[in-house]
C-alpha cells in the first residue's frame, strides 16, 4: 500500500472515529476509565495571578460567595492593570513534590490543575501568547512540567483544568457578559485559533495529562468544539470531561459544590467542591468546612458511584493554606484505616440506610458490604433490608479479627454494633456475603401529588421480577393476604397512608414502603380585579431578597410571560412580577421554581415557595389545591454576581409538566 493511501485510510479513520467518541455518548464502561473510578479521590489546585489579590482589589472586596478567581470580571479590572500583576508573582516557596505528598498523604489518587484559568493567565511555558509565567513572571518555571513531573515519580496520575472558551484577558476571549476594556474586543474564532487550541495542543504534547478538564463553554459552537475534537481524538486514553461545549458529551460529568441526591446513573461522574467558599486562594474566607464533613461527603459521593475532587487554593508564595493542610491529613489518616472502602466501590445497592452510606466491592466471586455508620443507634442495632445474600462474615474495617453478630430473615438483617469502637468521622463494618449483591428493595408509591381534592391516584412499582405487590390503606402492614397493586388505583376516602410490600411465594421480602395522601379543600378563586402581570425592575446589591416595597424601580412595564429578557445588566439586579394566574380547573397543581440567585413565590398572599439567598441553578417545588379561576401570583427574584436564571413550571395532576400558558398570565 502506497505512503498516500495509507494517509489517506488514516485520515478517514480519524474522522470517524472523532464523530463515534465525541458526538456519541461514551461507554461508561470505556477502559480508559478503569484507573479513575479506581481512584475515587482526587486533588484539584485552582492557583494563578488571582492568588495576589486574594479577594481584594484597592478598597473593593469580593464576597467570599464568589470565587476569588472570578476577581478580574466581577470588579472590571482594567485589562491593563491586571496584567502587571504578571511581573509581581514570583512563588518562590512553591515545592511540586509536597504539592504531590500531601495529596498522596490524604489519600487522593489523581491531581488536576489550573494550567490556565479564565483570567488568561498560562501557568506553563507557550509559545502561543506571552501572558504566561516563563515569558510574564520572574519566577522563569514552568509550574505544570514541575506537577506533571512530581506526579510521574510518585506514581500519581496528573490532569490539567483549562479554560478553553471563558477569557477576559485575551482578544475575542469567551464572555457570559458584556465586556469592560476595548482590550477584551475581538472575535471569539480567532481566540480559539491563536491562543486556546494551540495551548491545549502544547499541554497533550509537552505533559502527556490522563485528564483534560475544560471549564464553561461560554460562546463554543459545535463548529469551534470540532477543532478541538479532532485533535483529541488522536489521544484516546485521555479522560476529558463534559465542559467542552458544542454538544460534546464528554467522558464525565462534573456536578460542581453539590452531590447529586441519587448520583447519576449511567454516567461516570465527578464532585468538584472546596473546602472552604472560594476555589482560589482568598485571604479573608475562614468558612472551612469541618474534617468530619470532607471525609462524609466522600463517602457519600462515593455511595453514590462517583468521585471526590476536592480543592486546594494556593497563596501567591507557593504555600497551600494550612487549614487545607491539616484537614487533608486528617482525611488521610481515617483513610489508612478505612481506604479499603472507597477505592474501586460500587454504589449503595440499598434504596435507605437511615444510619448512613453503603459501598460495595466485588472479592472474588463474593462480595463486600462495607457499611459507613453516620448516626450511632441507640440500641446498638443498624437494619438492611432486602439483603438477599447469606453473610459469611462480619467485622469492623479497624478490627478484622473480631466478627459481629448478625441476625437475618426474609426482609431485614440486623447487625449489632455495641462495644465497636467509633471512628471519629464514620465507622465501618464489613460484611462479606455470598456472591454478587442480590437486593429486594422496597417498592415505589408514584403519584403527582401527594394531596388530592376529590380523588387520590397511585400507581406502586417494583423492579422485582416474579413479585407481587401488596398494599394497604388503613395504616397496618402488609400481609400476604393484603390487596395486590395491579394498575393505577384511585381512593376517595379522607386523608390515609399507603402502605406497600413486595412479596415472594406468599413470603415478605422487603423493607415497607409508606407515602401519606392528604384530602385538601381548593384555595378559592379570587375576584380578577384588574387584569394584569406586571413588572418593576431594580438594581442593587443584595445577599437576601430586599423588601421590594422599600426601593425605588428602574423601570416598569407589563409582560406576558416571566422572563429575564428585561433587565438591563446581568448582575445586581431584582425583578419583582406581579399579576393573575387563571387556574382552567379545580385540582391539584405543582409548581417548579429554579432561580441563580434568590426567588420566592407568593400565591393568594401566600408565600408557597421560599428560595432566598444566594446559591446556584437549582429547583424547589410546592403542591397546590386550587379551584378553577383567577389566583393572585407574585414572584420575587434577585441575581447577585456569577450565573443567572429564573424558571417556573408547573404540573397539573394527571397532566404533564409545562411552562405556565402565557394566555393565563394576561395583561
Amino acid at each position: 500500500m502506497n505512503l498516500k493511501l495509507k494517509s489517506t485510510i488514516l485520515a478517514v479513520l480519524l474522522i470517524i472515529s472523532s464523530l463515534g467518541l465525541f458526538a456519541q455518548s461514551h461507554k461508561v464502561d470505556d477502559p480508559k476509565m478503569d484507573w479513575w473510578k479506581e481512584a475515587k479521590f482526587g486533588m484539584f489546585i485552582h492557583w494563578g495571578l488571582y492568588s495576589i489579590p486574594a479577594g481584594t482589589w484597592g478598597d473593593q472586596k469580593m464576597k467570599r460567595v464568589i470565587g476569588s478567581e472570578w476577581i478580574l470580571n466581577v470588579l472590571k479590572i482594567p485589562i491593563a492593570d491586571y496584567t502587571k500583576l504578571a511581573p509581581q508573582f514570583n512563588p518562590t516557596n512553591f515545592n511540586a513534590d509536597n504539592f504531590v505528598l500531601l495529596a498522596k498523604e490524604a489519600g487522593m489518587k489523581y491531581m488536576v490543575f489550573t494550567a490556565k484559568h479564565c483570567e488568561g493567565f498560562a501557568m506553563f511555558q507557550t509559545a502561543a501568547d506571552p501572558f504566561n509565567i516563563m515569558d510574564a513572571s520572574p519566577y522563569k518555571k514552568d509550574i505544570v512540567k514541575a506537577l506533571a513531573e512530581s506526579c510521574k515519580k510518585y506514581d500519581m496520575p496528573f490532569g490539567v483544568y483549562y479554560a478553553q472558551a471563558l477569557d477576559w484577558y485575551h482578544a475575542g476571549g469567551g464572555s457570559y457578559d458584556k465586556k469592560w476594556d476595548k482590550a477584551q474586543e475581538g472575535r471569539f474564532s480567532d481566540y480559539i485559533e491563536k491562543v486556546s487550541l494551540p495551548q491545549v495542543k502544547e499541554l497533550v504534547t509537552n505533559y502527556q495529562p490522563r485528564i483534560i478538564w475544560f471549564d464553561t463553554p461560554a460562546e463554543m459552537t459545535p463548529e469551534l468544539a470540532k477543532r478541538f475534537t479532532d485533535f483529541l481524538v488522536q489521544h484516546p486514553d485521555i479522560i476529558v470531561n463534559d465542559r467542552l461545549g458544542g454538544n460534546v458529551e464528554g467522558d464525565l460529568t462534573t456536578p460542581e459544590q453539590y452531590i447529586p441526591a441519587t448520583g447519576i446513573p449511567g454516567k461516570n461522574w465527578e464532585s468538584c467542591m472546596t473546602m472552604n467558599g472560594t476555589w482560589g486562594y482568598n485571604v479573608d474566607d475562614h468558612d472551612w468546612k469541618s474534617t468530619e464533613t470532607l471525609v462524609r461527603n466522600l463517602i457519600d459521593i462515593a455511595s453514590k458511584g462517583g468521585n471526590y475532587l476536592l480543592n486546594v487554593g494556593p497563596d501567591a508564595t507557593g504555600l497551600i493554606p494550612q487549614p487545607s493542610v491539616e484537614r487533608l491529613k486528617e482525611v488521610g489518616k481515617w483513610m489508612k484505616v478505612n481506604g479499603e472502602a472507597i477505592y474501586g466501590t460500587q454504589a449503595n445497592p440499598f434504596s435507605e440506610t437511615m444510619w448512613g452510606r453503603v459501598t460495595q466491592k466485588q472479592n472474588g466471586k463474593n462480595t463486600k458490604l462495607f457499611l459507613h455508620i453516620f448516626d450511632w443507634p441507640t440500641d446498638g442495632k443498624i437494619a438492611l433490608y432486602g439483603l438477599q445474600n447469606k453473610v459469611k462474615k462480619a467485622y469492623a474495617l479497624a478490627n478484622p479479627a473480631k466478627n459481629i453478630n448478625t441476625v437475618q430473615n426474609t426482609t431485614q438483617l440486623t447487625v449489632s454494633v455495641n462495644g465497636l469502637s467509633k471512628s471519629k468521622f464514620s465507622t465501618v463494618v464489613v460484611l462479606e456475603i455470598v456472591g454478587e449483591t442480590r437486593v429486594v428493595n422496597k417498592p415505589e408509591i408514584k403519584s403527582d401529588a401527594s394531596i388530592f381534592i376529590d380523588k387520590a391516584r397511585f400507581v406502586i412499582t417494583s423492579p422485582t421480577p416474579n413479585s407481587v405487590l401488596r398494599y394497604t390503606i388503613d395504616n397496618t402492614e402488609p400481609t400476604a393476604l393484603s390487596a395486590i397493586a395491579t394498575g393505577e388505583i384511585c381512593v376517595e376516602q379522607t386523608d390515609f397512608v399507603v402502605k406497600a410490600r413486595i412479596f415472594v411465594n406468599n413470603k415478605a421480602v422487603s423493607a415497607v414502603a409508606e407515602r401519606r395522601f392528604v384530602k385538601s379543600s381548593p384555595m378559592p378563586a379570587l375576584n380578577t380585579g384588574k387584569k394584569g402581570f406586571s413588572y418593576k425592575y431594580y438594581e442593587g446589591v443584595w445577599n437576601n431578597l430586599p423588601d421590594f416595597s422599600k426601593l425605588i424601580p428602574i423601570k416598569t412595564g407589563t409582560v406576558d410571560r416571566i422572563n429575564l429578557e428585561i433587565r438591563q445588566r446581568d448582575h445586581n439586579y431584582g425583578l419583582l412580577f406581579d399579576g393573575w394566574i387563571n387556574v382552567p380547573e379545580t385540582n391539584v397543581y405543582t409548581f417548579y421554581l429554579a432561580s441563580d440567585d434568590g426567588s420566592r413565590l407568593i400565591i393568594d398572599s401566600q408565600t408557597v415557595i421560599d428560595y432566598d439567598g444566594v446559591h446556584g441553578a437549582e429547583e424547589k417545588s410546592v403542591e397546590l389545591p386550587l379551584a378553577a379561576g383567577w389566583h393572585k401570583i407574585s414572584l420575587q427574584y434577585f441575581q447577585q454576581e456569577i450565573g443567572q436564571g429564573l424558571k417556573l413550571e408547573w404540573q397539573p395532576q394527571g397532566k404533564p409538566r409545562s411552562e405556565i400558558d402565557k394566555t393565563l398570565l394576561l395583561h
